[in-house]
């Protein structure tokens, strides 16, 4: 997987080795998220669902109601948005779905606080970087 020049990337990118899946990473982050942040940052995290193979029908349906492909798993409304793709913790057991790399480029350009994280962990780092970077008076 090669990850693009001006994306900052978190997490060890020479890790090769077991680890859990992108879906498991994922869980992990909101969970803690929620946990450190219930009446913030954890009420407004979300994940917007559009991976997955759909009938067609269905799928133009979906873009009708906004659906966006490629959007990123984290996405967390602020001042700017904070804008994660996370992957796996050896990226090399990852993939980009179609998409995701210019939704990235798209939210960067659009003024989001962009970044890929390799993991939960990285995820979180990557969160807590955005805080201090965009809400340092909190």
């Amino acid at each position: 997987m090669k990850f693009p020049d001006n994306i900052a990337v978190y997490g060890v990118v020479d890790y090769r080795g077991e680890c859990p899946r992108e879906y498991f990473e994922q869980k992990a982050f909101f969970k803690r998220i929620r946990m450190r942040y219930p009446e913030t940052w954890g009420k407004i995290a979300l994940h917007p669902k559009n991976e997955g193979k759909r009938e067609f029908r269905k799928a133009n349906a979906e873009k009708a109601e906004g659906l966006t492909a490629g959007a990123s798993d984290i996405i967390v409304p602020g001042d700017p948005t904070f804008v994660c793709e996370i992957k796996r913790q050896d990226h090399t057991q990852s993939k980009w779905q179609p998409n995701q790399l210019e939704y990235l480029h798209a939210a960067q350009k659009a003024g989001a606080w962009v970044c890929i994280a390799l993991g939960a962990d990285a995820a979180i780092d990557a969160f807590e970087d955005y805080l201090g970077d965009c809400y340092k008076a909190e």
